[in-house]
């Protein structure tokens, strides 16, 4: 196949196509030409003097976004002798001069890596040793674990540190030197633009590969037939670009369509809520325990430029959906995706949302469910399995061939599908409770407790019961006003009692100060499993 790369490394260690998925390109949008860099279709979609970044620091329009990473592009081939299919870490907050560096790298025809700010230096070393990272762009307020992991891998051999969005790191004084209008690289639509990591919450982080039409894909099918996004809507999203929920929702669909992105360095609900405030936010995208969070404060906050809010990253409570309806008016767009497949490919919007469901299967892609000897069922419960024009392709990785299964990528999600083509989420497949016989799903337990005012955040999971094989335990965040200990743990349970079939209900109730996550927000439940044989009080 043609390629502009030169370092083959990361092509050369991708899956055989017959462990491969099914590709489908189904809209007239997803036939991409065969030279495509997504790097220049995305900063080229704005009109040069609209906005493309904004934030606290400053403005940044379309043109400036261009010249900027034109320049770095031109830095990084012509003084740091980057050759097309270079790996490139980048490691910082999210900002203007992080995106121009993405930019840059894909001008380069380098391949990005982005890894999530709050990694540490052995995690950091494993995914350079992982990919042969040989070019490292990183925020000098994130060196120190770059510097031990980087240390130790010893692959990299050319560093550039700026300083956010300041203009006065190193980095920024070396490109007030390079000539601008880079010539990017023309990239074949099917070279690997980057390599995802997934959070690596057990065993070795998984490295997803994705070419440049599939950045552009996700764009193509979820954001513009369910967003429906405009010229000029101003996007924000807690998620940083390293987790490919954040790529799409603050980089790649607002450029995508002519849009802002309104870049947020401080995490949490109420920078959240005062980012949208202060800079007219339309689109807001972030995790389903952040809604949860910001419903306390959201009425201090002028928020009347929200036009869309979209959920993902963990199931959607529907006691959140309609809490967040009740206090803003507005309806959640949830959706389901994954490393593995770029983005969501399973929502609905507007009139089409079912409070609880995730929705349809996007345009684009095909969604089903597989019963034990891997068919498709036109409805039922089984492994949620999809189709589409992205998928999973894990590079020098064994575990592919469990994600893919007879074309079909099969997520590790179990799933009802109902008659009319919508989507209901039962469980992580690993996550189902077996109690003195019955199946029980922790997210069913989840959503009744999340349903009390007490509960911030909670998270149930199965734990050994010499009488029924497990029970089901819950680890609640008491929310603020309420007392934890015995006598909330017992309406916690009496509320789930009548809330779903009362033998579903926590037999025991542990308060925790916070729930274990991956640096993608995703719940730990396999650290929740390790400590859940021990009882720290509450009812049984």
């Amino acid at each position: 196949m043609m390629t502009a790369h030169v370092d083959t490394f990361i092509r050369d260690r991708l899956p055989p196509l017959a462990l491969q998925p099914e590709f489908r390109f189904d809209l007239p949008e997803l036939q991409y030409p065969e030279t495509l860099n997504a790097a220049v279709e995305l900063i080229g979609a704005g009109d040069p003097a609209s906005l493309a970044v904004l934030n606290d620091a400053g403005r940044w329009t379309y043109a400036a976004m261009r010249d900027l990473s034109d320049r770095i592009a031109r830095l990084l081939v012509e003084e740091e002798k980057l050759v097309p299919g270079n790996r490139v870490l980048l490691r910082g907050p999210n900002n203007a001069m992080l995106f121009a560096a993405w930019l840059g790298v894909l001008k380069a025809g380098g391949i990005v890596v982005a890894t999530m700010p709050m990694l540490r230096g052995g995690e950091i070393a494993t995914i350079l040793e992982r990919a042969q990272i040989s070019h490292a762009i990183v925020d000098s307020r994130c060196l120190e674990d770059y510097a031990a992991g980087a240390a130790k891998a010893g692959t990299v051999r050319s560093l550039l540190s700026y300083d956010g969005d300041a203009g006065t790191g190193a980095l920024e004084r070396r490109l007030e030197a390079v000539a601008p209008d880079f010539a990017p690289v023309q990239t074949h639509r099917d070279d690997v633009a980057l390599v995802a990591f997934t959070s690596g919450t057990t065993g070795r982080p998984k490295g997803c590969v994705h070419y440049h039409r599939d950045v552009l894909a996700s764009a193509d099918s979820f954001a513009r037939y369910v967003l429906m996004p405009q010229p000029g809507d101003r996007w924000a999203s807690s998620a940083p670009i390293a987790f490919t929920f954040g790529l799409g929702m603050l980089l790649t669909f607002p450029w995508r369509f002519g849009g802002t992105a309104v870049t947020i360095e401080t995490p949490g609900p109420k920078p959240l809520l005062e980012a949208v405030e202060r800079h007219g936010v339309t689109t807001l995208a972030t995790a389903p325990t952040a809604y949860k969070a910001m419903l306390g404060a959201v009425g201090e906050h002028d928020i009347e430029s929200l036009r869309t809010c979209v959920s993902a990253g963990e199931h959607l409570p529907a006691a959140t959906w309609h809490a967040w309806r009740e206090a803003t008016g507005l309806r959640i767009v949830d959706g389901i995706g994954a490393t593995e497949m770029m983005h969501v490919f399973i929502s609905a919007s507007g009139d089409d949302i079912r409070p609880g469901a995730t929705g349809k299967a996007v345009p684009g892609y095909v969604a089903t469910v597989l019963d034990e000897g891997n068919r498709p069922m036109t409805s039922g419960t089984g492994r949620l399995a999809i189709k589409g024009p992205t998928g999973c392709r894990y590079f020098d990785d064994e575990r592919q061939k469990d994600y893919v299964v007879d074309g079909w990528n099969v997520t590790g999600d179990t799933y009802r599908k109902d008659e009319d083509g919508y989507f209901w989420y039962v469980a992580r497949s690993d996550d189902m409770i077996v109690s003195s016989g019955y199946n029980i799903a922790a997210p069913e337990v989840e959503n009744a407790l999340y349903a009390h005012a007490a509960v911030q955040e909670c998270a149930v999971v199965g734990t050994p019961c010499p009488e029924r094989g497990q029970k089901v335990k819950a680890f609640v965040v008491a929310a603020e006003g309420h007392e934890p200990g015995e006598a909330l743990a017992r309406a916690l349970q009496a509320h789930v009692k009548t809330s779903i079939a009362p033998y579903k209900y926590p037999r025991e109730v542990e308060f925790v100060t916070a729930l274990p996550k991956t640096a993608t927000g995703k719940l730990k439940r396999f650290a929740l499993r390790e400590q859940g044989g021990r009882h720290d009080g509450g009812a049984a």
